[in-house]
């Protein structure tokens, strides 16, 4: 028992299962404004489950596919595939565990969620390959988290009939997209060696901090569109000014001359905005009934 709970531990840290806060509050806050209040708890399931599956099957693909890459990073030669903590194998079935249950969490939501599925796959999975031939794979990285809100309000509602939580989607995939930039600086030397794409080993580390500010600068914008347009009142308000000054503050921590504090740019100040959106919305949605 204590080595599969071992091996267990192993697996989730190298998908590092505690990321999945940045992304599942999004899906759950999608279904909370598709239900136009709380989803029935099946429902619910079945939503949390495709998104467990989803993000762990990115993860775990990425590792598959870039165990030479990391190998090679002294930053990330530590990670579970390199070391052989976990074989290549283990990981390939780990892989295809969590299509299967992707998959059938969408068979369960709605025949549309079933038939988008694969093009779900298609935008997570293919990340993975987006740092070899182009800069913009920040970017294509936020358009795989992207996709909960409106997944999450079609695997309520069987269609996407509201341009709202495209809004959301929006916000979503500049906000990712910043916070990777943010994070890529750290591998800048190591990308431009290996002739891996990033705006960090493109353009330099101060323009790339400036460029991740403009990211995060349209990411606001989408998300007072998206406010304006669900009218939530001073929850959601208090929500969104909440988020502009974490997204501020995230920017004054790291320096093109210091990314010591990077660590608690990325993971601590953006586990918290996913969270405070879904509170604050979700709120205005229960107290607008």
């Amino acid at each position: 028992m204590s080595g599969f709970i071992c091996k267990l531990k192993t697996t989730l840290n190298m998908i590092k299962f505690e990321h999945t806060l940045f992304a599942l509050p999004f899906a759950l806050l999608g279904a909370v404004l598709a239900e136009g209040g709380i989803p029935a708890g099946e429902k619910i399931g079945w939503i949390v489950a495709a998104m467990v599956g989803a993000r762990s099957s990115a993860m775990t693909f990425n590792r598959i596919i870039d165990r030479r890459f990391d190998a090679e990073n002294p930053r990330t030669a530590n990670r579970e595939i390199p070391t052989g903590r976990l074989s290549v194998g283990f990981a390939w079935g780990f892989l295809a565990a969590n299509i299967m249950l992707f998959v059938f969490a969408a068979y369960r939501l709605n025949p549309l969620a079933l038939k988008l599925s694969p093009v779900a796959l298609l935008f997570i999975l293919g990340y993975s390959f987006a740092k070899r031939f182009t800069s913009l794979a920040h970017i294509i990285l936020g358009m795989g988290l992207a996709i909960s809100p409106c997944a999450a309000w079609i695997g309520v509602k069987g269609s996407l009939d509201d341009p709202a939580p495209i809004f959301l989607s929006l916000m979503v995939m500049m906000w990712t997209a910043g916070f990777d930039v943010l994070y890529a600086c750290q591998d800048f030397d190591y990308d431009r060696q290996a002739g891996l794409q990033s705006i960090p080993s493109r353009f330099g580390i101060a323009r790339a901090l400036m460029i991740a500010r403009l990211f995060h600068l349209q990411a606001f914008f989408a998300l007072l569109v998206f406010y304006i347009m669900t009218g939530l009142g001073w929850p959601a308000l208090l929500g969104v000014v909440v988020t502009g000054l974490l997204l501020v503050y995230q920017h004054t921590l790291v320096k093109k001359d210091d990314l010591s504090r990077l660590n608690a740019a990325f993971f601590t100040t953006n586990a918290f905005v996913s969270v405070i959106l879904l509170v604050a919305f979700g709120a205005g949605v229960l107290m607008k009934d």
